[in-house]
């Protein structure tokens, strides 16, 4: 009975261990991924969709060059390979193209006070970062460091040893390009303050606007001060100042401080080892709302707390889809990858709806969510699709929110980030997000006022900040080299008039339909059938001479495409690929001159016009091997569990969703249309939870069974003919089987 009893507490054991040790989805996260080769990620905390976000910042400082914010051009606040640490910033971007925020650096100190950053940052170690937490040991003043966050509010926790301990809040050192800030101790435990952030890609630099804060420590401080370093002036006046160039302490000041190079400081002495919790709150409103923005998410919580409750956010966002087979590195990388499409478009709203209108001055406010950064060149063609199938609720308040920013500032968004729109970038893409998002079924929003909005961006002539050169565009079916980008942005227009075209049919608008369907068409007056590709043309309709179809690789500039070259962009021309395929010369003169961008290493996984092309072989019947095999070689080349993990800048989640979209065995093709094309998946089988507001079915089931290249695709269990599926067809299907040899 004895041996009994004890194979049943064995096997107890046992058990509740494996139950234990089960990992979830958030527990594959790993944030280090595209934090090198300009993938522009961060590894610290943020909640899903959060406004507040935390990063070590090592850009700052010639410790780090080459890849040091003020001698190249860099977007992203840290770099894996860097070592020197200045601090840890609260409001970033992810994966974008453009220096911009990755302001509020909190840094923890220890011994004498230091205020100049380049004196007192450090190098570190231990790294650990996971969804939704971030720790590190900084050498210098042996701090651990630990950091979470919800929404609205970052949580660092820092353990001091004994001795004097500082908490300093450097307000002029950021990533952005813009300057200016205040700052004002309110009391021995809080600090309140603002920040002007800005000029996205050095554009709009006059809608500079501010980010408001307030500190909340854990313990009362033993000492706190402001701190000041005014510009160096010459002359007789600056004679008089004692304190020229030099950095002035205000100590236990509580005055308003107002400058560029300014800060706080908190002191401690302890005569133990002890830890200090701080949270800060953000708000793009006002300070007041930045202190409910803390209070109602994080008061009265612990720091852990709010990881608890953050990891807990992301364990129910990234379970939307389950995948089983496949390694763990298989499985890192692609929760990785979900983990990173849902960072971007973010929350703007504080806890109580109020934000800052686009344009008009004023604070609106929602009873949703209104969401901002949008980066539509990049996330048209693949972001908004995966959050239409999988987040469908996200997916309609952000197209609310594009409404909602066309009543504010009478244009659809085309670069957004937080209500100033930098027109950055080419073409109309909201155009194209819309007529997706409506075509998909989900149709909760004001469609007419849409159609309005298009129609608008489609037509005017006259200062129309969405499409430039469009009297050209309409007159002459292309943008002519008077225009920078001339054939892309053709491109461009011709992607967004398809899908006006598509949403117009649908709408009953028939003239408008066949409109804007022949509109869609023109790029074929830029085909040169010599050289099989599109080539600008001049005002008077000669092609543009010299042209080197090579010329504009590598992002370098160019006439006639933006980041790209001929071969980049020959066949972006998805709304239309059975009339490329023709012009072309047919199924072999299209097959080989796209075969020929891949084995010529013309083809550039990290941007974006090419992104469809290894799909591209799926139009040609006995071809489609071609892409199977295309996709996953560039998900096993691109797409790695390490810090370089991802081909280039994410570009808020356009490559992530590329690789959630390749793992997952099928692609949505054409931007506007409602379809996909399926290729091989690299999981046994994958769980898509379905939203039951939108969708009648509650999962989609897709499998693979053996091994090779697809022998045959069942969708319920019936032989389904060729490999395109309509978004209605899969998402109201329960399984979708895909059988290999």
């Amino acid at each position: 009975m004895k041996q009994f009893r004890l194979l049943f507490i064995l096997l107890i054991f046992y058990g509740n261990f494996s139950v234990v040790a089960q990992e979830e989805p958030a527990d594959y996260v790993n944030p280090i991924i595209g934090t090198s080769n300009y993938g522009a990620t961060y590894p610290g905390p943020i909640a899903p969709r959060g406004m507040a976000s935390i990063s070590p910042f090592n850009v700052a400082g010639p410790q780090n060059l080459p890849l040091e914010k003020d001698s190249q051009w860099l977007s992203n606040p840290y770099v894996h390979e860097n070592t020197f640490l200045t601090g840890f910033s609260h409001v970033n971007l992810s994966g974008v193209g453009c220096p911009e925020l990755g302001v509020l650096l909190l840094m923890p100190t220890t011994g004498e006070l230091e205020t100049d950053h380049l004196k007192y940052g450090s190098t570190y170690r231990n790294e650990l970062a996971k969804a939704g937490y971030y720790s590190t040991q900084i050498d210098k003043y042996d701090v651990r460091a630990e950091f979470t966050a919800s929404t609205r509010v970052g949580v660092s926790k820092f353990s001091f040893p004994k001795g004097q301990a500082n908490v300093l809040l450097n307000l002029g050192v950021g990533l952005t390009n813009e300057e200016g800030a205040m700052v004002q101790i309110v009391s021995d435990t809080e600090i309140q303050g603002m920040r002007s952030v800005g000029s996205f890609c050095y554009n709009s630099p006059e809608a500079a606007y501010p980010v408001y804060f307030v500190v909340k420590f854990s313990k009362p401080a033993d000492n706190f001060g402001v701190w000041k370093k005014p510009a160096f002036y010459e002359g007789v006046e600056a004679q008089w100042m004692t304190y020229n160039g030099k950095t002035r302490i205000m100590e236990r000041s509580t005055k308003m401080v107002v400058g560029d190079s300014i800060g706080s400081y908190f002191t401690y002495n302890f005569d133990k080892p002890e830890a200090i919790e701080v949270k800060i709150g953000v708000s793009y409103v006002s300070i007041e709302n930045a202190r409910e923005n803390l209070e109602q998410e994080t008061g009265g919580k612990s720091f852990e707390d709010v990881y608890k409750e953050t990891y807990n956010a992301w364990n129910e966002t990234l379970s939307k889809i389950k995948v089983e087979g496949g390694t763990k590195e298989d499985k890192t990388i692609f929760y990785t990858a979900l983990y990173h499409t849902q960072i971007h478009p973010n929350t703007l709203n504080d806890w109580n709806g109020d934000y800052p209108e686009i344009k008009t001055g004023k604070i609106g406010n929602t009873k949703g969510t209104r969401y901002t950064v949008f980066s539509l060149w990049d996330t048209y063609r693949n972001v908004h699709q995966l959050l239409s199938l999988v987040y469908p609720k996200q997916q309609s308040n952000m197209i609310k929110s594009m409404l909602e920013m066309y009543d504010e500032n009478g244009w659809l968004p085309k670069w957004e980030l937080n209500s100033t729109e930098t027109f950055t970038m080419v073409g109309d893409p909201a155009s194209i997000v819309i007529a997706d998002t409506y075509l998909k079924g989900i149709q909760d929003f004001d469609v007419e006022k849409a159609y309005e909005a298009m129609l608008k961006s489609a037509d005017q002539l006259e200062n129309n900040p969405l499409r430039p050169g469009l009297k050209d565009y309409i007159e002459k079916g292309y943008l002519t080299t008077d225009h920078g980008g001339s054939v892309s942005t053709t491109q461009e227009y011709n992607a967004a008039d398809h899908a006006i075209a598509l949403l117009a049919n649908a709408l009953g608008k028939k003239d408008d339909y066949k409109r804007f369907r022949n509109r869609s068409l023109s790029y074929k007056k830029l085909f040169d059938k010599d050289l099989k590709m599109l080539r600008p043309r001049l005002q008077n309709g000669e092609w543009y001479e010299p042209f080197d179809p090579n010329e504009g690789a590598n992002f370098a500039e160019n006439v006639g495409f933006i980041e790209g070259n001929a071969w980049q962009y020959s066949f972006m021309i998805p709304h239309d690929v059975p009339g490329l395929i023709k012009l072309m010369g047919g199924n072999k003169g299209f097959t080989d001159q796209l075969q020929k961008i891949f084995d010529t290493e013309q083809f550039d996984m990290a941007n974006e016009p090419g992104i469809a092309y290894p799909y591209l072989f799926n139009y040609v019947k006995g071809e489609e091997w071609r892409s199977q095999k295309m996709v996953e070689e560039l998900v096993r080349k691109h797409f790695k569990n390490t810090a370089d993990g991802l081909p280039g800048n994410d570009d808020t989640g356009t490559m992530s969703a590329w690789a959630v979209y390749s793992m997952m065995g099928f692609y949505p093709v054409s931007p506007g249309d409602p379809k996909y094309t399926i290729t091989k998946p690299l999981f046994d089988k994958i769980t898509i939870q379905l939203d039951s507001k939108y969708y009648k079915n509650k999962e989609l089931v897709i499998e693979k069974v053996g091994k090779g290249r697809i022998k045959q695709i069942l969708i319920n269990g019936k032989k389904h003919k060729g490999y395109f599926v309509s978004h209605d067809e899969l998402a109201n299907a329960k399984t979708l089987k895909v059988t290999l040899e």
